[in-house]
């Protein structure tokens, strides 16, 4: 099974069940901006709605349909989180640091309700149903179980509560767990229907500024500025911002990005309908559900199916091998799903960083960025997107570890996929052998 190619549907149980349609023009004239923003998923609308809050005239576009990209592919989890555990943060920096991480994390999930508030984008079924961390081991629940009572202990956080291997079954439907952690506080939503909700919107408050199958192609200095070709049109603009993230190969103006990003393919499943007696029985309460192992597979219940995700798939395109595995981890933790039917199969690319953080700054006077948001990046895109749009207005937001000078280029770039492989690999056998 090939992947798909750039401008190519995505299928997914998103397209299939989307309240929104992708309309966008391309861009066919020159354009003169303060801000040209290259890249249409939630990091540079979220820079543009930022800019046009403070009166900056800025231009979207998107070499791709609006979505095509991992804000259209993504489970839809609302994570206030990074992979990074916040006492491990404490420990190597300090606990004024942990403390405005876990600031900079909450303040993630407020942006995202705020825009879809601001925005009335119903149609992307925001809600925050709290997230169920399931321990794989007695080990792990241990581990997770001591991170709950420190973050009450130090920095004052009761969203979380700790459940036994009875709650957790009870919840889940699956006696596969030794116990759990519930984080409140955090959610779900439609992140198709989120993205495209949002472009429309900047469109109808602000005129055509977003604009779809727009490939930047080049991007050259001016002595005030930057000149972006495009194949419809010039875009002269005072500042760049690049939101390309794991997507940023497509062409070469985000060779910046790309070099210091390891994409990693993470794939998807969704089943046929449950029969009612399963729809009772599993993922009761709708919330989102993250295991503990290393090489993480996460569940969710949409619509009435089982929606199941995980990293491991190797390579840049799809492989029938990787979503059959997908399938017998399920049915692993959910024996009851062995006969149902899978409706959806698609994948796409996280941005992995080499310190595992997100990042957002300036690679120079021109050109900002925001990207590498490791796998939990509804969230934190939405928020990096409103501070990259800061550092373009020449602003200097204090991001504690998010800083760009901590955007590390990633050493023996060709030989990557041959790393990612054997530290998957490492992965799994650990996961395998429950270390």
């Amino acid at each position: 099974m090939s992947g798909p190619q750039p401008g190519s549907p995505i299928a997914s149980l998103w397209r299939d069940t989307t309240s929104t349609v992708s309309d966008f023009a391309s861009l066919s004239s020159d354009k003169t901006v303060d801000v040209a923003i290259i890249g249409g998923g939630y990091t540079g609308l979220t820079a543009a709605h930022r800019l046009a809050e403070r009166g900056v005239h800025a231009i979207v576009v998107d070499a791709n349909p609006i979505g095509w990209g991992a804000s259209g592919r993504n489970g839809g989890v609302v994570s206030a989180k990074f992979r990074l555990s916040f006492p491990s943060i404490a420990q190597a920096h300090g606990m004024p640091v942990a403390t405005a991480m876990h600031r900079l994390c909450h303040d993630s999930v407020d942006e995202v309700e705020a825009l879809i508030q601001d925005y009335g984008l119903e149609s992307a079924r925001f809600t925050r149903c709290g997230n169920l961390r399931c321990a794989h081991t007695a080990k792990a629940l241990d581990a997770i179980t001591e991170e709950a009572h420190w973050m009450r202990r130090e920095m004052g956080d009761d969203s979380m509560r700790c459940l036994s291997a009875g709650e957790v079954a009870e919840e889940t439907g699956s006696q596969a767990f030794k116990g759990g952690v519930l984080g409140l506080g955090v959610g779900t939503l439609h992140p198709l229907d989120y993205v495209r909700g949002l472009a429309a919107g900047l469109n109808q408050r602000h005129g055509e500024i977003v604009f779809e199958r727009t490939p930047a192609t080049s991007i050259r200095r001016l002595d005030n500025g930057v000149h972006i070709t495009t194949p419809g049109g010039e875009i002269k603009a005072r500042q760049v911002i690049l939101a390309t993230n794991a997507y940023s190969d497509i062409t070469p103006v985000s060779a910046a990005i790309k070099t210091r990003l390891v994409p990693f393919r993470s794939s998807i499943i969704a089943t046929n309908p449950l029969p009612e007696a399963l729809q009772n029985y599993l993922l009761v309460k709708d919330r989102s559900y993250g295991e503990t192992r290393r090489m993480m597979r996460w569940f969710r219940k949409v619509d009435g199916r089982i929606v199941f995700g995980g990293r491991g798939a190797f390579g840049k395109r799809d492989s029938q091998a990787a979503f059959d595995s997908l399938q017998s981890a399920m049915v692993s933790l959910f024996p009851a799903l062995v006969d149902i039917g899978i409706a959806y199969r698609w994948s796409g690319h996280v941005g992995m960083t080499l310190d595992a953080l997100p990042h957002v700054g300036r690679f120079d006077d021109r050109v900002c960025y925001a990207a590498g948001y490791n796998g939990a990046g509804v969230a934190m895109s939405t928020l990096l997107g409103r501070f990259a749009a800061d550092y373009a207005m020449g602003e200097s937001p204090d991001l504690a570890l998010l800083a760009t000078e901590r955007l590390k280029a990633v050493p023996f770039y060709p030989l990557r996929e041959v790393g990612i492989r054997l530290v998957a690999g490492y992965y799994q056998f650990l996961d395998a052998i429950g270390r």
